[in-house]
């Protein structure tokens, strides 16, 4: 692929990166949501049959979007790489000439 060509696909490549990072952020955020009381509920309440029946549910969730949170973040930093590393490339090209 030339960097002309490169170039031109920038603008796909963008809308491409902010889904897969829009993607990332959402489950982050939700990751987060999951977990945001439960240090604090595990020292107030007294853990019970049910109390560890629920903080077992939240870390099986927990464990079955990890796989989702590594594979985004792997492609929003491909992406990222790839983006800045073709602009800067056009960019010394454009001062070299």
């Amino acid at each position: 692929m030339s960097l002309d060509a490169a170039v031109q696909a920038v603008p796909t490549m963008l809308i491409i990166w902010a889904v897969v990072t829009a993607c990332f952020v959402a489950i982050l955020t939700y990751r987060g949501q999951l977990t945001r009381y439960e240090q604090e509920r595990l020292f107030l309440m007294e853990i019970d049959l049910n109390g560890e029946q629920h903080q077992s549910a939240i870390v099986r969730r927990i464990h079955q979007i990890q796989p989702y949170v590594r594979i985004l973040a792997v492609a929003s930093s491909l992406l990222t790489i790839s983006i800045v590393t073709i602009w800067t490339m056009d960019a010394w090209r454009t001062l070299h000439s």
